[in-house]
């Protein structure tokens, strides 16, 4: 997505953007995730709790960084935030179809 994002701005800036939205959704994800993972095992919750609302801090922090100071584009960290969930559901599709074949597979041959 980020070379498509160069490709047809013809700008390098906005493929750095897809990549920093991209780089934002993934400490969003491993923040959220051991978070969750603390607060499960019923492990200093409160501790867990603390340190999850220092992680989103630190993402506001860094999307700040990211348009205010290197002057990336907004859109292009949207695209690449959205970039992660997109390749979520290409894969989702292809597993459906891959299943829904084989399904039907299986009906033709017990008919």
């Amino acid at each position: 997505m980020a070379a498509v994002a160069t490709a047809l701005s013809r700008s390098p800036w906005w493929g750095g953007a897809v990549v920093g939205g991209g780089l934002l959704i993934g400490i969003s994800f491993l923040s959220i995730s051991s978070s969750v993972d603390q607060i499960a095992a019923r492990r200093r919750v409160l501790f867990a709790v603390l340190k999850l609302a220092g992680r989103y801090a630190l993402l506001g922090f860094l999307a700040y960084v990211m348009i205010a100071r290197l002057r990336l584009p907004p859109l292009g960290l949207i695209a690449g935030a959205s970039s992660v969930m997109a390749a979520a559901a290409v894969e989702a599709i292809g597993f459906l179809r891959k299943k829904d074949e084989a399904v039907s597979l299986a009906r033709k041959k017990n008919t």
